[in-house]
């Protein structure tokens, strides 16, 4: 590839203020295009209310030009059908790591329909979430799809810290779940 020429990457996002980070990081470096696909997400309103602080951090941040969000409809019975059997698994167990290769799989099938170079998620700058299992998901996901992944830990070097002090610059919307409700 010449040196003036970016790959193209999809990069899953969960929501504003960790892709905010991310995608400062990679911009530089890749031409991104966004997917938010998350039908863990619940009730419809959350995702809706997620879906929309992203496209407005685009907005705010003046990248609605040069990045492409890529939408999804809000489908949260794929999810439920998934982890039926797996509701009341405690949070970073079993209903996790099938959440991870749920939303990790539709974005490497994205990623190869769309001819992108990698896919990565905005997932690992999250405390909250086991960049090991994330990783492994991405690494079977690309393998199944016949796409690359990017591994990263995002959190690393300050990027969760980066993450909030963006999320306050833009005022962003910064949820208390990460998006299944497990008391159902």
């Amino acid at each position: 590839m010449p040196d003036n020429v970016k790959e193209r990457l999809l990069l899953h996002c969960c929501c504003a203020p960790c892709a905010s980070y991310v995608i400062e990081f990679l911009m530089p470096s890749y031409d991104i295009s966004l997917l938010f696909y998350n039908p863990n997400i619940e009730p419809k309103d959350e995702y809706i209310k997620r879906k929309d602080e992203l496209q407005a951090y685009l907005q705010k941040a003046a990248l609605e030009q040069s990045i492409t969000l890529l939408d999804t409809e809000y489908d949260n019975a794929v999810f439920s059908d998934a982890v039926l059997s797996l509701r009341k698994s405690p949070e970073g167990g079993e209903r996790c790591k099938l959440c991870y290769r749920l939303r990790l799989n539709e974005t490497a099938k994205r990623a190869k329909a769309g001819e992108y170079d990698i896919f990565a998620t905005t997932l690992s700058v999250s405390p909250h979430k086991n960049t090991s299992l994330l990783n492994d998901a991405g690494e079977k996901a690309a393998a199944e799809f016949n796409v690359k992944f990017m591994q990263a830990d995002f959190k690393k070097k300050d990027g969760y810290l980066r993450s909030i002090e963006l999320a306050k610059k833009y005022n962003l919307y910064r949820q208390e779940y990460c998006g299944c409700d497990n008391e159902n």
